[in-house]
Parts: structure tokens; C-alpha cells; sequence
């Protein structure tokens, strides 16, 4: 006969205390609940330097888009004046950047170009990315379109976009809409090229397979299955054209082609200042330094947010 171990303490029923069962508590999740949008936030938000250059893209757009209501600056309005100490002053208390050979504000002459600039630039974007993610959307899940597109997408590819818009905008004419026409015209076109192959990529992949054979429309199928996941990559395609539209603008308005010669923009101020680069330089460097601060603000913060967008970084 085995003997008793004494060792183990001996379990009695008094040293159990009933719990009762709550139905709500028991549906509860262990983990918490994910947010798209909220994870984004906080992988965008977490980086000081992005919280800056945020910052600063915003500090630039209000100026560039509220000062000149209150400055009324326009070349049209330019005149020779007669109090020969106004021109060409150096930045100073009164006028923050100086004045020009007309004795004009130059701070109020960099905000205007930067709102005409800008507003090219973003209007291009818009256009050229809607365009261009609805074709490639289709381009990628179509095999009668593909044929055609790669036919019309090899020819035009192979000409500088540059040298279209050069083209358009002389036969056009000088004008802001002629101008924006110009660069997307064609411009829609990369943009769909590269949503194509990312639908391609997409679109055999396991779990679309699986829906597809149970029944799963194709319209469906890539609204639901495949764009989402193309978020990141939209917002890097937009990081990049923004600036990219705001340097054809420059250099076609500094060439003196593209906006008619009353339309003041960054290019133009470059173009009209750049003979003071080395007597009065701050009228030529000023409009530049305020040009890089914009394109270098809009693609640094674009490629943050197109990180950030991307689910993978928020494992």
C-alpha cells in the first residue's frame, strides 16, 4: 500500500471562490483594435524632423497663398518710379527681402510666384494622378487594353516629356490652363504605366485567385483587393510629381515659355532676376532658396507619408 505524500499541501474545496460568467466580458479581444488610419498617424507623426518639415510646408502654402491677397503685387502694375532710393535696397526691417529695380517688395513678388507655382503644380498632379491610376487600374486587369496601351505607352515614352510640353506650350500659347494642358496631356501616362504593373503584381496573388473563383467580380476585385494596398505607392507617385511639375515650370517660364509674361511665378522671377546674380544677389538667391524649400518640403514630407501609409511599417 503507497503512503500518503505529506509534501504537496492538500487541496481543499473552501480555497475555490465561485465567479460568475460575464457574457460581455467573454467577447472582449486580447488585443487591441487596429486602425489604418490611426497607425498611419502615429508612423507619420513619430519622427521630429517630418513634424518640422510638415511644419514648414504648411508655413509656406499659407504664405503663399494668403500674403499675396493682402501685398496686391501683379506685374501688370509695375512702373518706373521716381524716389531712386527705394530701388535695389538689401534686406532690411521694412522690407524683409529687399526691392527690385522698381522699387517693388521682393517678399511680396516670391509669395505671388510661389502661389502661381504652386497652384500649376498641384492642379498638374491632381489631374495626371486621377487619370492615371483609373487607366492603369484597368490597363492592368485588361489584355485587349494592354496590347493597345504598350503600342501608345513604348511611342510616347521614348520622347521627353519636356520637349512635349515645350512643343504643346508653343503651339498653344502662353497661358496658366494652356500650361497645365500641356503637362498632362501626356504626363497621365507614366503614372498609369506604373499602376498597371503594380495591378499585375497584385492581382495573381493567392488570396485574389481565391476570390475570383468564388465569384468575386473583377471591378470589385481591384477596388477592394488591390488599390488599398496601392496607397503608399500612389502617395509616392504624387511625392515625386509635385516637385518634378514645379522644375518644368521653372525652367519653361525661364526660357520664357509656358505663363505669358504678366504671370508671375518662380521661374519667371529667376529668369527676370538672374542678371543681379552677382551685383544684387539676394534678388536672384532669395527667389531660389524659397523654390528649394518648397520642392525639397513637398517630396520629404510625400515620401513620410508614403512610409507611413504602407502597412507594413506598422508590424
Amino acid at each position: 500500500m503507497a503512503e500518503k505524500d505529506t509534501t504537496q499541501p492538500e487541496i481543499l474545496d473552501s480555497d475555490f471562490t465561485p465567479v460568475e460568467i460575464d457574457k460581455l466580458e467573454t467577447e472582449k479581444l486580447d488585443t487591441e483594435k487596429y486602425s489604418y488610419w490611426g497607425s498611419v498617424g502615429r508612423a507619420f507623426f513619430s519622427s521630429k524632423v517630418t513634424i518640422f518639415l510638415l511644419l514648414l510646408m504648411l508655413a509656406i502654402l499659407l504664405m503663399s497663398f494668403i500674403q499675396p491677397s493682402f501685398s496686391g503685387y501683379s506685374l501688370n502694375n509695375v512702373a518706373k518710379i521716381n524716389d531712386f532710393g527705394a530701388r535695389y535696397n538689401w534686406p532690411n526691417a521694412k522690407n524683409w527681402f529687399g526691392t527690385d529695380d522698381n522699387g517693388q517688395s521682393l517678399f511680396d513678388a516670391i509669395w505671388a510666384g510661389a502661389k502661381i507655382s504652386i497652384s500649376i503644380s498641384v492642379i498638374a498632379t491632381l489631374i495626371t494622378t486621377v487619370i492615371g491610376v483609373a487607366v492603369g487600374a484597368v490597363w492592368g486587369t485588361s489584355k485587349g487594353l494592354d496590347r493597345i496601351m504598350l503600342e501608345v505607352y513604348n511611342v510616347i515614352s521614348n520622347v521627353p516629356q519636356l520637349l512635349i510640353i515645350m512643343v504643346l506650350s508653343y503651339s498653344f500659347g502662353a497661358g496658366f490652363w494652356n500650361l497645365i494642358f500641356a503637362m498632362t496631356v501626356t504626363g497621365w501616362l507614366g503614372t498609369a504605366y506604373f499602376i498597371r504593373v503594380q495591378v499585375m503584381i497584385m492581382r495573381d496573388r493567392e488570396y485574389n485567385i481565391a476570390s475570383k473563383t468564388l465569384g468575386t467580380g473583377l471591378g470589385r476585385m481591384v477596388l477592394r483587393n488591390i488599390m488599398p494596398y496601392l496607397t503608399s505607392v500612389i502617395v509616392t507617385n504624387v511625392s515625386l510629381s509635385l516637385p518634378s511639375y514645379i522644375s518644368y515650370e521653372v525652367f519653361l517660364s525661364f526660357l520664357g515659355v509656358g505663363l505669358s509674361a504678366s504671370t508671375p511665378s518662380l521661374g519667371r522671377l529667376i529668369s527676370k532676376y538672374s542678371p543681379y546674380m552677382t551685383s544684387y544677389p539676394y534678388l536672384f538667391w532669395l527667389p531660389v532658396l524659397v523654390l528649394a524649400l518648397i520642392a525639397v518640403s513637398l517630396y520629404l514630407v510625400g515620401q513620410r507619408l508614403a512610409d507611413a501609409s504602407d502597412p507594413r511599417t506598422h508590424l
